[in-house]
Parts: C-alpha cells; sequence; structure tokens
C-alpha cells in the first residue's frame, strides 16, 4: 500500500511538472507574438527601404542611424523636435488637469453627502458606456461656437472638469479603502475638508493618482482620431498626426525613416512606464478594494 502511494505521488508531481513546463512554453511563445511586432519595427528602422521589404530577416545587414538623423528632419518645414514639443504642450497640461480634477471630484463623491448624489453617480458610471463617437459631432460643434478649434483647448478644459468618468470612478473606489477614521482624526485636529484631502488622503492616494496620470497620459499621447478633428495647423501637431503625416505627403514613403520616429515616440511610454511601473501596479491592484 505505501508502495503504490508513493508511486501515485509521484505521478502526480510529474503531471504538475509536465503541466508546468507546457504553461511557461505557451507564456512565451504568446510573449514572443506580443512583442515581436516591437522588434520587427525597431530593426526595421536600421534597415533601409529595400531590405524591409526585400528581406525577410529580423536583423538587418548592417546597423545605421541615417534612417533616425534623415527622419528627424520631418517631411516640411518643421522637424519632429516641433512635434514633440506640441506633443509635451498637449500631453502635460492634460495629463495633470485630469489627475486634479478627477481627485477632487472622487473626493466629493466618496466622502461627502449630499442631495442627488447616487443619481449623479448612475449617470457618471452610465457615461462610461457611452462611445466617444456618438458625442465627437456636438463637441465638434461646441467648440467650433466657441472658436477653440484648432487650439488644446478642446483637450484642457474636458481635463480640467474631470470629464473622463473612468478616472473619477478608480479614484472612488481608491478613496473608498482608505479608513475614514483618517479624515476624524484630522477634523478633531483642526484641519477642514480642503486641508484633509490635500494633507491627508492626497498623499495616499499616490499610487492611483499615478495609474490615472499614467493612463491619461498615454491615451493622450497616441490619441490620433481627436488630434485630427481638432487641430488643423501643422505647426500644431502632435507626434500621432505628424507619423500620420510622413505617410501621406509623398509617394515614395520612406518606411524606415517612419519607423525610426515610430522607436523615438514610443521611447518616452516604456522609460515612464518602467520608472513608475511600482505605482502603477500598486494603483490598479487597490483601485478596486470596494465597490
Amino acid at each position: 500500500m505505501k508502495m503504490a502511494a508513493i508511486f501515485k505521488e509521484s505521478r502526480n508531481m510529474k503531471k504538475k511538472k509536465i503541466n508546468k513546463v507546457i504553461i511557461y512554453i505557451l507564456i512565451v511563445l504568446v510573449g514572443i507574438i506580443m512583442v515581436y511586432p516591437l522588434l520587427w519595427m525597431i530593426m526595421a528602422s536600421f534597415k533601409t527601404n529595400s531590405e524591409i521589404f526585400g528581406s525577410v530577416k529580423l536583423l538587418p545587414k548592417s546597423f545605421s542611424l541615417d534612417s533616425f538623423i534623415e527622419g528627424w528632419k520631418g517631411t516640411g518645414q518643421y522637424t519632429y523636435g516641433t512635434y514633440f514639443l506640441n506633443t509635451i504642450i498637449l500631453v502635460v497640461p492634460t495629463t495633470l488637469f485630469t489627475v486634479l480634477s478627477s481627485a477632487i471630484v472622487a473626493y466629493g463623491f466618496s466622502r461627502f453627502r449630499f442631495p442627488g448624489k447616487k443619481i449623479l453617480l448612475g449617470v457618471l458610471i452610465a457615461t462610461l458606456m457611452l462611445p466617444s463617437t456618438v458625442v465627437i459631432i456636438p463637441r465638434y460643434t461646441l467648440y467650433n461656437s466657441l472658436g477653440w478649434l484648432d487650439t488644446y483647448l478642446p483637450f484642457y478644459v474636458p481635463a480640467l472638469l474631470a470629464c473622463n468618468a473612468f478616472f473619477v470612478y478608480m479614484l472612488i473606489q481608491f478613496i473608498r479603502g482608505i479608513p475614514r477614521e483618517l479624515d476624524e482624526a484630522a477634523y478633531i485636529d483642526g484641519c477642514g475638508s480642503f486641508k484633509t484631502f490635500s494633507t491627508i488622503l492626497l498623499p495616499l492616494m499616490k499610487p492611483a493618482l499615478f495609474s490615472a496620470g499614467l493612463f491619461q497620459f498615454l491615451w493622450t499621447y497616441n490619441d490620433f482620431f481627436n488630434s485630427l478633428i481638432y487641430i488643423n495647423s501643422v505647426n500644431k501637431y502632435p507626434i500621432s498626426l505628424a507619423l500620420r503625416t510622413a505617410i501621406d505627403a509623398d509617394a515614395n514613403i520612406q518606411w524606415n525613416e517612419i519607423m525610426a520616429m515610430s522607436v523615438v515616440s514610443v521611447l518616452p511610454l516604456i522609460v515612464l512606464y518602467f520608472m513608475g511601473q511600482k505605482y502603477f501596479v500598486q494603483g490598479i491592484a487597490t483601485s478596486g478594494l470596494k465597490g
């Protein structure tokens, strides 16, 4: 009986090891499939235009920075330095405004009682299910009547007014996970609502704020559709529109230069993510503690 039990246990251990190996192989394969397009883009940026389509090899015959140098010059009178500066001017204030306004609105919903709170919260959550394309024409009409077209105001003003319900809801969930006893202790020590929010809650909300900021930064940085609709002047184009312009500008498209500029445009996002990975993961993990 003992031998049979030992044999059975040994067979179960072997099965578990085999299952683990299979799972790891599948994870590696999926990882390769996910990363390969990025690797191909990086390697293509070092190839010549003819080599990109004339060879199936991933590695280039020789590594050259010519595509980066020529690509940076752009296709018209503006270099990619102008487009990157425009992107910073567009993305950074939008991200900061979104994080600040969403935090204030989330604080109001999670800590205060006021008439119509449940109705307003329900409307807020309902907007999460509303496709952005449904409101694009009313927004365009409104911004056109206000004279905001061809400026960055269509991005700044909604961010200041906490129009992105996703971040508000995420921060509400995070604040609900913070004990109310901390607020009560601050009130006893003479702090008002604003001071309690700024000195007690905001430091504790750092992971969730960073997660919201990173999401907004990525979405605004990569946003092509809204930039295409609201921005008309080439000297105000962000990097997303500039890359598209490079494709439309010439019939003889220099794909290696486009790939090089795509690599350069992706680098800030990768660096930002790895710099704040700890806060990002922590914020996502703790934003849904309480419903």
